[in-house]
């Protein structure tokens, strides 16, 4: 088969080479399960574990495919089980990628996620070679992760819009706070000449009453200086 640029060459989870799909390889699929039930009698019972693997693998990280110049490809994930060096290649491979991605180390980063993910995946695919039973809860433990993500996104996005509502209500209500503003300040300058304006009415009303009340008392002294004038007269006229 030719080397080929497969798809899954920026994942973390190991696949095996891609498989031209044809008819004719299709046929000798279909032949060789009818052959299986034969074979399956003679020899051990190894090839039906490794089938129901494959399966299994098959069912939790599907086999990807996709068409290129007309002809139909897929690639399965590997059914080889991991070395230890692998293992320590995953994780070598891990951190590369997140430097060379510039994932963030905190907060919410879909890079990171990405990653973490794939990383998951391929230690599924793992432990399920070697124990399928173990592999399927580990699928139950990462599906209920991602709902348990999802639900979170959620509930991110609706905070996120009544944050941006209650921005926006606040923002209306500040236009409305600083319209009343500027009317009160506009009332108050108006007071504050009515102020004005009266305290000089009060001053002139002040400066009249005073200047009246002296003209009173002006003329009142008069009075009595004219009375007493008239008296003195008087008192003159009759003694003589």
């Amino acid at each position: 088969m030719a080397e080929r640029i497969i798809p899954s060459a920026n994942t973390l989870v190991k696949y095996d080479n891609p498989t031209l799909v044809t008819k004719h390889e299709d046929r000798k699929k279909e032949k060789g399960r009818d052959e299986s039930p034969t074979k399956g009698k003679a020899g051990p019972s190894g090839a039906d574990a490794k089938r129901e693997t494959e399966e299994i693998l098959n069912t939790i990280l599907p086999p990807l495919e996709w068409e290129e110049d007309g002809q139909m490809w897929r690639q399965q994930v590997s059914t080889n089980p991991a070395t230890r060096l692998e293992v320590v290649n995953l994780q070598e491979q891990l951190d590369m990628r997140l430097q060379q991605r510039q994932a963030r180390e905190t907060g919410i980063c879909p890079v990171r996620r990405e990653l973490y993910t794939q990383c998951f995946d391929e230690i599924i695919r793992q432990v399920t070679i070697n124990c399928a039973e173990r592999g399927l809860l580990l699928l139950r433990v990462r599906d209920e992760m991602r709902m348990t993500i999802e639900a979170y996104q959620a509930l991110y996005c609706s905070s996120i819009a009544f944050g941006m509502r209650k921005a926006l209500q606040a923002e209306q209500g500040k236009s409305d706070l600083e319209a009343q503003v500027e009317q009160l300040k506009n009332e108050k300058l108006e007071l504050e000449h009515q102020i004005i304006e009266l305290k000089q009415r009060a001053e002139q009303a002040d400066r009249r009453a005073a200047e009246t009340r002296m003209a009173e008392e002006r003329k009142h002294t008069e009075e009595i200086a004219f009375l007493k004038k008239t008296n003195m007269q008087l008192k003159t006229q009759l003694e003589e």
